[in-house]
């Protein structure tokens, strides 16, 4: 089972792309690519946060690259974001079944007002390498 790691800022929950870890010794704040293991030593951010982050007075702030070595990380990455976007929170399974509801209900009641909307539609997609045409020529 796949684990998406969560931007460890309060209130958001998209998907972690980066890690910043503190070296005290050397009074420098390091926002690098989303290390392979959770550590309790380092936050997790996602694109926004990692983009928008500041060191302490008196440190250094060093952005390491955040490119993708591998092509699989990078498909990784776009089925994490896929399967991110499937779920509004995370934590409740969306209900796929209709139920009625009765005409005397009014527009306020909590039946009406937790109904589903329809979840958006992924803006990334996995798109296969082109063929060669070369026995065409």
């Amino acid at each position: 089972m796949n684990h998406i790691r969560r931007c460890s800022r309060p209130g958001c929950g998209k998907p972690a792309v980066a890690t910043l870890t503190y070296a005290y010794a050397r009074s420098t704040a390091v926002v690098g690519p989303l290390s392979p293991n959770d550590d309790p030593h380092s936050w997790d951010l996602c694109e926004a946060h990692a983009a928008r982050t500041t060191a302490p007075l008196g440190w250094e702030l060093v952005h390491e690259d955040l490119t993708f070595d591998d092509e699989s990380d990078l498909t990784a990455l776009a089925e994490a974001v896929r399967e991110a976007g499937t779920h509004a929170s995370g934590l409740v399974d969306p209900i796929r079944v209709d139920t009625p509801v009765p005409e005397d209900i009014g527009g306020n009641h909590p039946i009406n007002r937790v109904k589903r909307q329809r979840g958006r539609r992924a803006h990334l997609s996995v798109v296969p390498e082109p063929e060669d045409d070369d026995d065409n020529d």
